[in-house]
């Protein structure tokens, strides 16, 4: 039997789905990145242009009580994909999502994965895989107590530190 998908793992939490991203940037031939270096911004005012599928499944999960955070460790001054993430992260915050962001210097003593990951309902996580070009090149599902601990103390760490999306200016 496959593993269950991000989608399916959402669909199933009941409390808490928390998401640790780690990289200064992630697949460079986004095409939304790729308009946003052309000088695309979306416009908060017009949500019918950027939403989409992924935001639909955040707001139905938040819809059901469950709390969607996500917490960026970032290197400043960030990365053009980090200002771009930062741009677009309005859409997050419209679909119910919590996000926050801590420079990288800000983390040095916290004990962090090599991996971004999700974590569902503090019992199963999704670890994404990355190359060093910053494409993606897996996931895979956990059970295991050790991990499950590891990547809950991890965010937690990172949460208390982070600076909220609505007060954070990256520098």
């Amino acid at each position: 039997m496959a593993d269950p998908t991000l989608e399916d793992l959402l669909r199933r939490c009941e409390r808490r789905a928390v998401h640790l991203e780690l990289r200064d940037g992630y697949m460079r031939d986004d095409p939304m990145f790729v308009a946003w270096q052309r000088g695309h911004r979306d416009d908060p005012a017009d949500r019918n242009s950027w939403w989409r599928p992924w935001l639909s499944l955040i707001e139905e999960t938040t819809a059901r009580g469950v709390d969607v955070c996500r917490a960026r460790v970032v290197s400043e001054p960030v990365s053009d994909y980090a200002r771009f993430e930062y741009d677009v992260t309005f859409t997050n915050v419209a679909a119910g999502e919590q996000v926050r962001w801590l420079p990288r210097r800000r983390a040095t003593d916290l004990a962090l994965p090599g991996n971004d990951f999700w974590l569902m309902d503090d019992t199963v996580v999704m670890v994404n895989h990355f190359g060093g070009n910053g494409q993606f090149t897996g996931e895979e599902v956990a059970v295991e107590p050790a991990l499950v601990k590891l990547c809950a103390s991890a965010f937690e760490a990172v949460w208390e530190r982070a600076t909220p999306h609505e007060e954070y200016r990256p520098a």
